[in-house]
């Protein structure tokens, strides 16, 4: 290799020609080096492990069977677009879409007969599920969560996973989803007694009070997390409800706590930075009460 100002010798990879000085441009593959960017988890973090369960997409966006995906606005007001090729369909909680193209057609229907159904308003959900076919061409569709927070995307590949029925938002339509008795002691907590248990392969789209964390246990880690900050966790962890103090109710009470998961490694969970419930009793105070000795206005009729 010769410089390209004097047309001396070079010596190989050299950053400079020794005679003139002309700097050398990086070689294709010094470049390729210097662009490799450092590992992450898909998330944000650095380190990547192959202990990872939830494949998340660092890019917010992806492609399944028949459609494109994009998260945008990631943070506190996320929004996910989906972009349908003709004739494919995307599924979606009730509720959840924002807006859609013209020629996006909607079906209602009650996933899992009429049993199903009735698990899932039990457990608090809506007892339809949604799903959007692009018919004729292809078409958008995009869906949000109700409350503030953010929306990622999980590319399953034949997993089972356990989401807190208010975290799922949509996802590919080849994905089971079936809903499981949380507990005796969700129910007597007041905490939600219904999860869903979602397995399969395909783009699960799940969104979060808050930001994301991620958790990872080792083999035999014990770890303790507040009901209200669960997000998903894989399928075939051990987890136990206790009260978050274990010497007694009353302490658990003045703790401000409720019921807490305790899970056992190994396995992976997401955990919601903020907590819903914990945010809406913060609210309780500024609305009126029925009686209307909160200082609300009370419209009511004399004698």
């Amino acid at each position: 290799m010769n410089c390209p100002k004097c047309n001396s010798a070079l010596l190989p990879n050299a950053r400079f020609c020794g005679a003139c000085g002309l700097q050398m441009p990086p070689t294709p593959q010094t470049y390729q080096e210097n662009r490799t960017p450092p590992p992450h988890n898909n998330y944000g973090d650095q380190q990547t492990t192959n202990q990872e369960a939830f494949h998340l997409d660092a890019d917010g966006r992806g492609r399944g069977r028949g459609y494109e995906w994009e998260i945008k606005h990631q943070g506190a007001f996320a929004l996910a677009v989906v972009n349908l090729q003709a004739e494919n369909s995307v599924s979606a909680e009730a509720g959840a879409m924002v807006s859609m193209s013209a020629n996006v057609e909607l079906h209602s229907e009650m996933k899992g007969g009429v049993f199903g159904a009735l698990k899932r308003a039990v457990g608090g959900e809506s007892a339809f599920v949604s799903t959007f076919t692009a018919r004729g061409s292809a078409g958008e569709v995009t869906l949000a969560p109700g409350t503030p927070g953010d929306v990622v995307g999980i590319e399953m590949n034949n997993q089972t996973f356990m989401v807190q029925s208010s975290s799922y938002l949509a996802g590919d339509p080849g994905l089971q989803i079936d809903t499981k008795f949380g507990g005796a002691k969700s129910w007597l907590g007041g905490e939600g007694l219904f999860l869903l248990q979602i397995n399969g392969s395909g783009l699960l789209l799940i969104s979060s009070f808050g930001a994301i964390h991620r958790k990872y246990l080792r083999p035999g880690e014990q770890y303790v997390i507040d009901t209200g900050h669960l997000v998903a966790w894989e399928g075939q962890m051990r987890y136990e409800l206790r009260k978050a103090a274990k010497s007694g109710f009353f302490r658990s009470l003045l703790s401000g706590e409720g019921l807490v998961a305790e899970f056992y490694g190994p396995g992976e969970i997401l955990i919601q930075t903020r907590n819903l419930r914990a945010f809406a009793g913060l609210l309780k105070p500024f609305f009126p009460s029925q009686g209307g000795s909160s200082g609300g206005i009370n419209v009511g009729f004399g004698n």
